[in-house]
């Protein structure tokens, strides 16, 4: 098994200490999103470092894996949805602006290196977010069975928050991401992929309409649709993992 260095550091942007773990000595850096309402710890829990242990060995890739704050966000179903949303924003402000250059610093990143960002679930839509609202910091992202519709968690992208949060919904708009950056990217620079099996139908319909919303923006994508035995689960998760980081970061 991959063994991870835990670290614990404040974050001014959330008034509290936040966890993840870093596995790997060298090489690209990854930012790594759970799932919804999920922990820093499930992606070891679950495989995912032992999934791309060649790349971590021989110094290709370095990942890290962040926490999340679900139950205060996009889970907080108790809350107001603007307050809803504005911790959302916050997560948005902590894993941009505090935890990547922390995690550059950690890696001992050449200047003007960019991470690149994978998330499952709804942390699939966290990597997707950061990537498209910040370019300039994030390389690329690996979506895998990725929930992008956020009105099922934080209300009507009418309020500005939502809207910025809402990638279905911004990239429809002008002047909220920077279009012609992302279209100079590789298709690999954005990768999704979901199942077809149990408890993929939520995720079948987001990745494909995320898809359907990069192609109308002229914005590179690769999608793939794996079969009907594909479930919503970190098994195929860790399948899938493999598969495209090799191929990205191989």
């Amino acid at each position: 098994m991959i063994q991870g260095t835990y670290y614990k550091e404040w974050s001014r942007m959330l008034g509290r200490d936040m966890e993840f773990k870093v596995y790997g000595h060298a090489g690209t850096p990854v930012l790594a999103l759970p799932a919804r309402g999920g922990r820093f710890y499930d992606w070891e829990n679950n495989g995912m470092p032992d999934a791309i242990a060649p790349l971590l060995n021989e110094g290709k890739v370095q990942l890290f894996c962040a926490d999340s704050i679900d139950a205060e966000s996009l889970l907080a179903g108790d809350t107001a949805p603007r307050r809803r949303a504005e911790m959302q924003e916050k997560y948005f402000n902590y894993l941009t602006s505090e935890l990547a250059p922390r995690i550059l610093t950690l890696n001992g990143a050449k200047k003007d290196t960019l991470l690149w960002a994978v998330g499952v679930d709804t942390g699939a839509y966290q990597a997707v977010n950061c990537r498209l609202r910040r370019p300039e910091v994030f390389a690329g992202a690996i979506g895998l069975s990725g929930l992008y519709d956020v009105r099922r968690f934080l209300g009507n992208a009418s309020d500005d928050l939502v809207l910025r949060n809402a990638p279905l919904a911004y990239l429809a708009e002008e002047g909220l991401v920077d279009k012609k950056l992302l279209a100079k990217a590789e298709e690999n620079a954005l990768l999704l992929c979901t199942g077809q099996g149990s408890y993929e139908g939520d995720a079948l319909v987001d990745t494909q309409a995320m898809a359907d919303a990069l192609t109308d923006c002229g914005l590179p994508v690769h999608l793939e649709v794996w079969g009907s035995d594909v479930s919503h689960d970190w098994y195929w998760w860790g399948k899938e993992l493999n598969l495209f980081a090799a191929r990205v970061f191989g």
